[in-house]
């Protein structure tokens, strides 16, 4: 008896211990570079030194399953811009109900809700989707800078545009998702082939897109404004424009359901979105948008951001909860259709392109091309799928190499197989139509 008592002792000590230690502990997962974190970190541990602050770096789709797949290691917050990735953890009940602080910012931007309508996570920062360019590439081939998304699709920017994908890139994801609700699901996916068809490359992370064209890899890249430049790149290699039609959308701070440390937990949230921690986002290095009104006048775009009122969205409550739910669905589908078959959207749309421009209205070829361009922006999963969950879309967790489960491969195998026959089927149509055509200056397809 005395030698179990000793050991219960002994494993009490060793809770209690644990418990004490993890008061003085703060584990903080994000997607953002030290040198957004660092000057953050540094504050925070100056304001409370009591509090041992680590940070836990990843991309979002990897902090995502860091969350869900290691529930036994510390981790107290998470802190990133991809929204609909809160959304996500927060139907997998992985966060915890946090009060909103009182910041003066509106409730929504851009249609956009700040704050979680339901209490998981809170807007601290705001940031705009537009382009980067590189001004002498853009002069070198005779391009106009684009003003809107649906100047990116114009034939002209065939090979000079630049994107990261959405499987990998969270702030890449949202834009997608907002395409798709702003334009709906089928001529939202008619409007991403257009654009597929003019991709220079798809990069693997969302700072490539802005290095590219600071390196003139292309001309044009689609990215969130503080990654549109870095100290690194060379001088008036890149601009930023922020279009018309843009979406402003909340970086978001939420606690996770496991904290071991809610009290420390409260207190760093209090620091993102006091005072203090707002104008940090104002440094150079950071360059977000606070949601504090105070700082509205240090930054024209937060001016902007803040009493926009439509932009991409057109004055639509974006719905976190439908992003969330086809999440994986979005990322599967632009791999399958935008990623793998890029050279192939090239080489279509510019074929269709080419067709136009003979401009022989009312005839056999106008309303064969207007078949071919059908096919060819065909959603390959109907909307009807995508409105649900999409489980089977989910393949995050199969190890690579591994087969896929049998649901799940005869799931994917469709949609790859919808996708290649959308596009023979474009490309038969085409074929055809401009075979018949040997009018001065033009050269059938493939010749």
């Amino acid at each position: 008896m005395q030698l179990r008592a000793l050991a219960i002792l002994l494993l009490w000590c060793g809770a209690a211990t644990a418990m004490e230690t993890d008061k003085g502990n703060l584990t903080v997962v994000t997607s953002y570079p030290p040198s957004f974190f660092e000057p953050f970190q540094k504050a925070f541990s100056a304001r409370d030194p009591g509090i041992q602050l680590t940070i836990v770096q990843r991309n979002t789709a990897s902090a995502v399953r860091f969350i869900r797949e290691k529930p036994d290691v510390p981790a107290d917050i998470f802190w990133a811009s991809a929204a609909d990735a809160f959304e996500v953890l927060k139907q997998q009940g992985q966060l915890r109900r946090t009060e909103p602080r009182p910041t003066g910012a509106p409730d929504t931007v851009s249609g956009y809700p700040v704050n979680d309508p339901d209490g998981f996570y809170l807007g601290f920062a705001l940031s705009g989707y537009g382009f980067v360019y590189n001004p002498a590439y853009l002069a070198e081939n005779r391009l106009p800078v684009p003003r809107t998304w649906s100047d990116l699709t114009l034939p002209i920017y065939s090979g000079h545009v630049g994107i990261s994908a959405p499987s990998r890139s969270g702030t890449t994801h949202l834009i997608v998702e907002a395409i798709l609700q702003t334009y709906g699901w089928d001529a939202g996916w008619a409007l991403l082939s257009r654009l597929g068809g003019n991709l220079s490359t798809v990069t693997a992370r969302s700072f490539g897109v802005a290095s590219g064209v600071a390196q003139r890899r292309f001309g044009v890249g689609i990215t969130i404004d503080f990654l549109g430049s870095a100290p690194n790149f060379p001088p008036d290699s890149t601009k930023f424009v922020l279009p018309p039609d843009t979406v402003f959308v909340p970086a978001s701070i939420a606690i996770l359901a496991r904290s071991r440390n809610v009290a420390a937990a409260e207190r760093f949230v209090d620091f993102a979105l006091s005072p203090e921690g707002q104008e940090l986002l104002l440094k150079p290095e950071i360059n977000r948008i606070p949601v504090l009104p105070k700082f509205a006048g240090k930054t024209d775009r937060n001016s902007i951001a803040l009493h926009a009122g439509a932009g991409l969205l057109r004055g639509m409550r974006f719905d976190a909860n439908l992003s969330a739910r086809r999440y994986q669905l979005v990322n599967l589908v632009f791999d399958e259709y935008i990623v793998r078959k890029r050279a192939a959207l090239a080489r279509l749309w510019k074929q269709a392109a080419e067709l136009a421009a003979i401009n022989d209205p009312g005839s056999e070829l106008a309303g064969a091309l207007a078949e071919a361009v059908q096919y060819l922006g065909r959603a390959p999963v109907p909307r009807e799928q995508a409105a649900g969950d999409n489980e089977l879309a989910d393949l995050s967790d199969i190890p690579s190499g591994l087969p896929l489960p049998p649901e799940q491969a005869v799931f994917l195998d469709a949609v790859r197989t919808s996708v290649e026959h959308n596009l023979a089927e474009a490309e038969r149509i085409m074929s055809q139509a401009s075979s018949k055509y040997t009018l001065p200056g033009f050269k059938p397809w493939r010749q």
